[in-house]
């Protein structure tokens, strides 16, 4: 009979923390040369997060252990706490690992530690055999010299924000997936419902799918309850509703009808969460100077009057959303084409509704992910790189941008533009790196965004081309003349 493995818990109580080969090696990193650098936190403990255990590193002679293995439970946080400040630690370096960060890092700045999150693609150690061990130390390393940035943190105010919107934002996402279970068991009776319906989770569809588990089958009985909104006929809906009503297709349909209208109260109730936890946000008031404008150039024509009195979309929250965000923001970026109340409330979730963090534009773009990446090396570009972190709210900017594609407005012109010039993933890249920088000017400098039309766009277009052909005119010693 194999003898069983111990748990982290019961190795840690025995005192097992490291192995033959992890003392070896970190006898070895810590009698390494000096690198020779100037020292910008002497107490400084790096730490490796795990999902069981933890290990922490600490100077050399803080301790005749200078790293120390400790479990993920609260009790032995908070003895690795202790054990830090014994040590004389006052700044602690870990990595953003999943959701393993958060409970060391809430439970470090009880006990007065100043806690730095770095990302870990710039904490990458150099090549070879990798452990536990050597990564705290080289975190200890890195932070000791001020070798690493810290990671954005939002404020505490807006983590009950962040966690309630993320979560809405996955059952809206599950209650899609519904949908589409829902259409597939009406195929498969071949129901065309979706021919006539444009939206089987609508009124007149949602009324038809569940008259049809009501056990009702004849199609005119079944049009008749169309919303007299709905403009396709009962005659047309009708004749998408003969099927063969296979018994185990409309158990699928019964399934996924439950599920859909289960992610509905599920939402609901998050609205009513969502609304009281943004209530509690102060509200921003901003004045800016006369005639200001968050858009680049001059020639600004008059704004348009706001549409009052629009029906939210399915997917927003039952409360006023936008008048709320206008409130906290201090100014109204849905005035911006192609920007959404969901977009704004994504910004808010995500980055709170301070933006002093990011001292400029490039910087906010920057940790947007929506600027160039390029390796250069002897001042010339070498290489473009592709990033594969997904920013949340750089997203929302580039599902904005994709919205501009048929829009009559300047900044719907200049995405056109930007897509028969760079293409259409680059344009959409470029268009939201626009919209980002606009939003960063309005809630910043508490500017308006004056809307134009595409006329304005093509207009100063043929400007531009037109000062590039006089340019090049005079470069060859022409002179151009206009046609009569």
């Amino acid at each position: 009979m194999s003898k069983r493995k111990p748990s982290t818990f019961e190795r840690l109580r025995e005192g097992k923390s490291l192995n033959r080969q992890e003392r070896r090696e970190l006898e070895r990193r810590l009698n390494a040369v000096d690198p020779g650098l100037d020292v910008i936190h002497p107490d400084a403990a790096g730490i490796d997060v795990g999902d069981k255990s933890h290990f922490a590193a600490v100077p050399e002679g803080r301790d005749p252990r200078p790293v120390r293995e400790f479990g993920s439970w609260t009790a032995a946080l908070r003895e690795m706490a202790e054990w830090l400040k014994q040590c004389g630690i006052r700044t602690v370096v870990m990595q953003s690992t999943g959701v393993y960060w958060m409970a060391i890092h809430d439970v470090l700045q009880e006990y007065g530690l100043e806690v730095n999150l770095v990302d870990a693609r710039g904490t990458k150690n150099v090549p070879g055999h990798k452990s536990d061990v050597q990564e705290c130390q080289w975190l200890l390393k890195l932070h000791t010299y001020g070798l690493l940035r810290n990671c954005f943190l939002p404020p505490e105010e807006i983590r009950g924000v962040r966690t309630l919107w993320r979560l809405r934002s996955q059952h809206v996402a599950d209650a899609g997936r519904c949908i589409q279970h829902m259409q597939k068991a009406l195929i498969e009776m071949n129901v065309q419902l979706q021919h006539a319906v444009s939206d089987i989770a609508g009124v007149t569809g949602q009324a038809i799918l569940q008259a049809i588990l009501d056990g009702e089958r004849d199609p005119h009985k079944l049009a008749a309850l169309r919303d007299p909104r709905c403009q396709a006929s009962e005659e047309e809906i009708a004749c998408h509703l003969e099927g063969n009503w296979r018994e185990d297709s409309l158990f699928a349909l019964e399934q996924a009808m439950a599920a859909y209208k289960f992610y509905g109260r599920q939402m609901a109730v998050c609205d009513k969460r969502l609304q009281r936890y943004m209530a509690t946000l102060p509200s921003r008031h901003q004045e800016a100077e006369p005639g200001a404008v968050a858009s680049p150039g001059k020639g600004q024509s008059k704004s348009k009057a706001k549409g009052k009195g629009r029906k939210p979309r399915k997917n927003q929250p039952a409360f006023h959303l936008e008048a709320e965000l206008e409130r906290i923001w201090g100014v109204n970026a849905k005035s911006i084409d192609g920007v959404d109340v969901m977009t704004i409330q994504t910004v808010l979730a995500e980055v709170g509704p301070d933006l002093s963090a990011w001292k400029t534009e490039g910087h906010w773009t920057s940790w947007l992910n929506l600027v160039p990446r390029r390796d250069i090396s002897g001042g010339k570009v070498i290489r473009h790189v592709k990033l594969g972190n997904h920013n949340r709210v750089g997203n929302a900017f580039r599902m904005c941008a994709q919205s501009l594609i048929r829009s009559e407005s300047y900044l719907g012109a200049k995405y056109r533009y930007l897509r028969a010039r760079l293409g259409g993933r680059r344009a959409v890249k470029a268009m939201a790196r626009v919209l980002a920088c606009i939003f960063y000017r309005m809630v910043t400098r508490g500017l308006n965004w004056v809307k134009r039309g595409s006329e304005e766009f093509e207009k100063k277009k043929a400007q531009r081309e037109l000062e590039s052909l006089q340019r090049k005119a005079r470069n060859l010693g022409l002179q151009l003349i206009p046609a009569v």
